[in-house]
């Protein structure tokens, strides 16, 4: 749901409001008092990790563990059956009476797999559960918001919240004494 204002006879859609603030602790107590406020869809934006910032915000689990399980699991299963497949299926090669499927002799391979896929895995599911690379988001258009990566914090409430409402959004935000409090344009 987008919001639309309008500013000096224009209609503007609205991406949401956002706040700067000086500190982590600032940022960290108005993610706090915007989630008891009711507000849930918010993101925060800082250039150092603040412990508590992604549970103030309502962060949930990701999946990132999950398919780096799967994805080592993969790579290990693969390892072990393509060892299995040169040595009993493809070049089967008997010495001295010797088992085919040596198995002890696959384990190198079979962990070596494993940690590479789980790896890749690791890699490209943080990136595409990033939503990276992302040239453009709308929190760009804020002039003030390049200092984000040095030394200054955003709270941003988002105007698909339900219970956004572009008056009472910016004056609850500026009651939480923020440095400056801004519209961010679609």
């Amino acid at each position: 749901m987008l919001t639309e204002t309008k500013v000096s006879g224009q209609v503007e859609s609205l991406y949401g409001i956002m706040a700067e603030f000086d500190d982590p602790e600032s940022l960290l107590s108005a993610a706090n008092q915007a989630r008891l406020e009711g507000y849930r869809e918010m993101d925060a934006y800082a250039p150092m990790p603040v412990e508590g910032l992604a549970e103030a915000i309502g962060f949930r689990s990701n999946w990132v563990e999950r398919l780096v399980f799967v994805g080592g699991l993969c790579g290990a299963v693969g390892g072990f059956m393509l060892c299995w497949w040169i040595t009993v299926v493809a070049f089967p090669h008997n010495v001295a009476g010797r088992p085919l499927n040596s198995w002890p002799a696959y384990v190198p391979i079979t962990f070596e797999l494993m940690v590479l896929i789980a790896c890749i895995t690791a890699v490209v599911g943080m990136l595409m559960l990033n939503g990276l690379p992302q040239p453009y988001h709308p929190v760009f258009n804020v002039e003030r918001f390049a200092r984000a990566s040095r030394d200054k914090f955003f709270l941003c409430i988002e105007a698909s919240d339900p219970k956004f409402d572009p008056t009472a959004t910016r004056d609850f935000l500026e009651r939480l004494n923020p440095q400056e409090v801004t519209d961010v344009a679609l």
